[in-house]
């Protein structure tokens, strides 16, 4: 049963935050009060960030006020819910309904897990996938079948400390910075006495790092067909070089440092004049009185060409193959991905949403920022690259990068590192 491959993947430990199954009665503490389903039991629906709770929930109440379905949401922490839900395919127990990610879809879709959306998608009169980013609706889409609504789609922008900047006194950046202004201010941002860093992007971050720098510049992460690794390019090899000597050995702090706390913390504690953050984020910035206060965010910076690239990637609403409810959970995602309850997460804020067209009115979410940074960078995306054993080779290219940070191995060898690693793993797909 192909399920059980997924058997070697659950993580060891305990699972203390548990799931309820597929069809089985919901946990109570973050639902939305309503009728029943048919079958006596509410929907049960799993997401990660606690962050977008709110929004949602005002927006799957609407749903209940029109269905009569009731749903309940469970929040359950990122290293977790893929514990969790790679163990619940293995026992057949997973939620109604619940996000799905890049790194995790194409392994999801191929052991026949989720709920096949194809023939729904085709009859329904409220989901058409023209309407979504073509990007976002292929994450989705596996051996001519699509298994997921999108929900959202983000980009990277670069969030920058308007008092620090101001004490130094230089100008705050814009749509003419380039990354070499970057690091020419980084520098003069940087006083180790004080424990300020011009900018901290660690080792671990790569769709909000240094993938973005590695596209501006021509370089790759994985071949345009999937069948290899582009980490030891020359022109990855370059950028990412050039990525070492200008910014991480310059002007951000010790790897160690910024392993221990997380960028958005040294953001708003004023120990960072720049971070590079994903549009993932503002929902908690926004709760943030120091960032609310000191920060804003700008576009990315360009090469000294005009090229001004963003790593793009979306969540997409999915159900499981062996839910109990199936044509409830077929009722909810097709009107979670309704242009409606698009526009709706946007205007409250949740995330910028997949449907095009519907994403405007997310940058009043929190006028206190120029969240029209992040819709700039739609000019030019690249969707976050993906295999089938995403989670493996990233994991382990970014456990490879942190030796190149703290100087371990050479940024090059590392580079050639990653490479090798990657096209094995793709070799074994």
């Amino acid at each position: 049963m192909k399920m059980k491959r997924l058997l070697a993947l659950v993580l060891s430990g305990a699972m203390s935050v548990p799931l309820a199954a597929c069809g089985g009665n919901a946990q109570s503490g973050n639902g939305v009060s309503g009728a029943k389903n048919g079958s006596g039991s509410a929907l049960t629906m799993a997401i990660w960030d606690n962050a977008q709770l709110p929004g949602l929930k005002k927006i799957v109440g609407d749903f209940t006020s029109e269905t009569g379905i009731d749903v309940e949401i469970q929040v359950v922490p990122w290293d977790q819910y893929w514990t969790l839900l790679e163990a619940g395919a293995q026992g057949g127990d997973l939620p109604d309904v619940f996000w799905m990610h890049s790194n995790y879809s194409q392994k999801f879709m191929s052991n026949d897990i989720l709920l096949d959306l194809t023939d729904r998608i085709a009859q329904s009169e409220v989901i058409d996938l023209d309407n979504y980013y073509k990007d976002i609706v292929e994450l989705y889409q596996y051996d001519g079948k699509t298994y997921a609504v999108p929900k959202d789609y983000d980009t990277i922008a670069l969030w920058y400390n308007k008092t620090l900047f101001d004490e130094a006194g230089i100008s705050y950046p814009d749509e003419t910075w380039t990354w070499e202004t970057l690091a020419e201010n980084g520098k003069k941002l940087t006083d180790t006495e004080k424990g300020q860093y011009g900018l901290a992007a660690p080792a671990v971050n790569n769709q909000d790092g240094y993938y973005n720098f590695i596209y501006t510049m021509g370089g790759g992460v994985l071949s345009a067909d999937k069948s290899k690794s582009e980490w030891d390019s020359p022109k990855t090899v370059e950028a990412m070089n050039w990525w070492y000597d200008n910014l991480v050995s310059t002007c951000m702090p010790a790897q160690e440092i910024m392993g221990e706390t997380a960028v958005d913390v040294l953001l708003g504690s004023g120990k960072a004049a720049m971070v590079i953050q994903g549009s993932w984020m503002v929902a908690a910035f926004k709760g943030n009185e120091y960032i609310d206060e000191n920060c804003d965010v700008a576009v990315l910076p360009k090469s000294k060409d005009g090229v001004r690239k963003t790593i793009c990637n979306g969540l997409g609403w999915t159900s499981c193959a062996n839910t109990s409810h199936p044509e409830e959970a077929w009722k909810l995602l097709e009107y979670l991905g309704s242009e409606g309850a698009q526009k709706k997460q946007a205007e409250l804020g949740v995330t910028m949403s997949a449907y095009q067209g519907t994403s405007d009115t997310w940058v009043n979410c929190a006028p206190e920022f120029n969240l029209k940074a992040y819709l700039d960078m739609t000019e030019d995306m690249v969707i976050r690259p993906y295999t089938k054993n995403t989670k493996k080779w990233e994991d382990y290219s970014q456990s490879a990068m942190v030796k190149a940070y703290t100087g371990e191995m050479t940024m090059e060898e590392v580079c050639q590192d990653i490479a090798a690693f990657m096209n094995k793993e793709i070799a074994e797909e």
